[in-house]
């Protein structure tokens, strides 16, 4: 008996086999400090939970809209209007089981084998895999630490053939942290308005978690709004990872395709979630500003902490809940016997010597970098941090 191809060049995601590897420990009585994974330590808020309550009181449990109910639809536009100034109509919205669907259902219907998506680097674990599986070929546009880990117009011009379908980022960008400026985006989309066949799939799940300038979403510029897909969706700043809520706002053609597609895979959304889901866009923004603050703090402190440990080199991230350290200057160097090579090997004496979990930059298409999450308390941090330090010290 054997898995399909597909199947069998298909790779775990990096940050799930982590997180289990740590989990595996801590059962084994283990010390292990998880950090991971993206997921706020926060509950979702209770005005969130109560209308989940009401919903069930209400008997929301039938099967729902493939594309999502017209009301969560409604408030989706609002969203959109009022938090990123884009509008849509109704047949541009889908709402999916979390955004990682909304991409896959995006690729599944734009790219045919041996279409290119330019994929810059570093990039959420997931991308990758799932061009190869929709049978694209990833097109990596190298972004570095000294740039603030982001590509330059001339290297987006540079990436695109004739075989190009899409490109494919993260602006809060994980797991980078950085954030595309107002100006950075109009470059960008002065290149790619030269191309208008070429669709620019915009994952923006980590907008509200910023420090500093507003999000800009890249389909406000109008001369890329008609190839412009926007993802986005509850789990970072509401804290609701486990309702499973992402959503698209995309044009017509391409929504419907992603609705016949969700029809045939998962139908429509959960529907306590998306009730629920109304009341979390229906808010201003501001009640989950207390999360905000709270990880600006966190941020300040690992930042700081960061650069007391030997062999790091870290930028300033602008969004997110991550550090993304160079920690190339700590190749070929051996502490306790163990000779570290790459990113890989330090990932592992780290959960070994430090028993903190993290995970290594190649998942990210980063081999110089690890990714630090700081979606934990200050205490864990800290302590997280100091074991760091002194196993590379």
């Amino acid at each position: 008996m054997q898995l399909s191809k597909r199947l069998q060049n298909l790779k775990p995601s990096a940050t799930i086999a982590m997180s289990t590897k740590a989990r595996e420990l801590k059962a084994q009585g283990l010390d292990i400090i998880s950090l991971s994974i993206g997921e706020p330590d926060f509950n979702t808020p209770d005005f969130i939970k109560d209308a989940a309550k009401k919903a069930l009181d209400e008997n929301y449990t039938a099967y729902t809209p493939i594309g999502g109910y017209p009301e969560l639809k409604d408030a989706i536009i609002t969203k959109f209007k009022r938090d990123n100034n884009i509008e849509y109509a109704q047949n541009q919205i889908v709402v999916s089981t979390g955004a990682k669907q909304s991409i896959y259902n995006v690729l599944q219907a734009i790219v045919d084998d041996g279409d290119e998506v330019v994929i810059p680097t570093p990039y959420w674990v997931s991308y990758s895999d799932i061009v190869e599986l929709s049978g694209g070929t990833p097109v990596f546009v190298e972004a570095k630490l000294e740039n603030d880990f982001k590509i330059t117009p001339e290297q987006l011009e540079a990436s695109i053939t004739d075989k190009t379908k899409a490109i494919i980022y993260s602006s809060p960008c994980n797991p980078s942290g950085s954030v595309y400026t107002k100006e950075e985006l109009q470059g960008l989309a002065t290149v790619l308005a030269k191309h208008p066949n070429v669709i620019i799939i915009s994952d923006e799940i980590y907008e509200h978690i910023v420090y500093g300038d507003k999000n800009v979403s890249i389909a406000s510029f109008p001369e890329v709004y008609n190839q412009t897909v926007t993802v986005n969706g509850l789990a970072k700043a509401f804290a609701m990872t486990g309702w499973r809520i992402g959503f698209i706002g995309a044009p017509a053609w391409l929504a419907k395709a992603c609705e016949t597609l969700q029809g045939q895979v998962t139908s429509g959304t959960n529907a306590i979630a998306q009730r629920a889901a109304i009341t979390a866009l229906e808010a201003d923004p501001s009640s989950v500003q207390y999360m905000i603050d709270a990880f600006a703090e966190r941020r300040e402190l690992m930042i700081g902490w960061a650069k007391e440990i030997p062999g790091f080199k870290v930028n300033e991230p602008k969004g997110a809940f991550y550090l993304f350290p160079d920690v190339s200057e700590t190749f070929g160097k051996t502490y306790n016997g163990v000779t570290i090579n790459n990113a890989d090997d330090l990932a592992l004496y780290i959960l070994e010597y430090a028993q903190v979990a993290i995970v290594s930059g190649s998942a990210f298409g980063s081999k110089e970098c690890i990714r630090i999450s700081y979606a934990a308390s200050v205490e864990e941090l800290q302590e997280a941090m100091a074991r760091i330090k002194k196993a590379l010290s």
